[in-house]
């Protein structure tokens, strides 16, 4: 009878290393984080409803306070009425989330794409994807189309422009840290300089009070402050989109998030079987087309 071959050296310690490897890789981590995920395809597993997220079997989701219409309805982001608050709960339902698995959490508007760890797993609340956003945050694919629009009250002066030259003499207005704004600066350039708000409720205040000529917002916020709360207003007209590609709505997360991917097909599955462009009709069919300015 033969003794038993030797396994050789290298052999067995790459069992050994195998084995600890295997044991770390599916030890739990501590408050349902998974450990830093592998790059490549590999890596990509999103098993619905167990999601590394910020609470094992929650799905944390944020927005600003108050929150807005058309985006959310009665200022109750949990209510699932609105624009936002239905493609969230459409994203959580896809991520294998159901509504009592969902917590909403308050974040301010500029907050939500500042640098540093986020307390959320997503934010939803009309941020715009730019490249200098994403050095601070991930985003997800977009989920909404938007472009810019102005308002005016309809005795304004700026009530009256046919053209991005027709506002550069104008006192115009809008929330900081937005596109709105940043469209203000760069697109129509005025001579005076643009009046910044920490709050939307503060430009439309401004408007109203005839503190600014004109105030930008998106084109669905636009729409439904001039029809429900400064009906005295008016959409002067819509900007063109710079550079030939659409500004888009994305939802935000931690930068470097094991959850971005996850997310994206999701909004991505939610394009794809028209669930976007029913929500965009069930909630935003006021944004019609408005007067384009060139």
């Amino acid at each position: 009878m033969h003794p038993a071959p030797r396994t050789p050296r290298r052999a067995a310690a790459f069992a050994i290393t195998t084995l600890l490897a295997t044991a770390l890789g599916c030890a739990p981590q501590p408050d349902g984080k998974a450990a830093d995920a592998p790059s490549g395809p590999a890596a990509k597993t999103c098993v619905k409803g167990e999601l590394a997220t910020e609470s094992a079997g929650k799905l944390t989701i944020a927005t600003d306070e108050p929150a807005y219409e058309p985006w959310f309805k009665d200022g109750k982001p949990a209510n699932g009425e609105g624009f936002e608050s239905a493609v969230a709960y459409a994203v959580a339902e896809r991520l294998g989330y159901d509504r009592a698995a969902v917590v909403w959490q308050s974040v301010p508007f500029n907050k939500a794409f500042a640098p540093g760890e986020k307390t959320f797993d997503f934010d939803i609340n009309q941020v715009s994807i730019s490249d200098e956003r994403k050095k601070a945050v991930d985003f997800s694919s977009g989920y909404y189309d938007v472009r810019q629009a102005v308002i005016a009250l309809k005795d304004n002066k700026a009530a009256k422009a046919k053209s991005v030259a027709d506002l550069k003499d104008l006192k115009l207005g809008a929330q900081v840290g937005t596109t709105s704004l940043d469209y203000i600066d760069e697109v129509v350039k005025p001579t005076q300089q643009a009046a910044a708000y920490a709050k939307n409720d503060q430009a439309k205040s401004a408007l109203k009070n005839g503190q600014v000529d004109a105030v930008v917002v998106d084109l669905p916020t636009a729409f439904y402050i001039t029809a429900a709360e400064v009906t005295d207003a008016t959409i002067v007209g819509q900007f063109e989109n710079q550079g030939g590609t659409p500004e888009q709505f994305g939802l935000v997360l931690d930068k470097g998030s094991a959850l971005t991917s996850c997310v994206t097909d999701a909004v991505d599955a939610l394009r794809e079987d028209g669930t976007l462009d029913k929500l965009e009709q069930q909630w935003l069919s006021d944004a019609v087309d408005a007067p384009v300015l060139k």
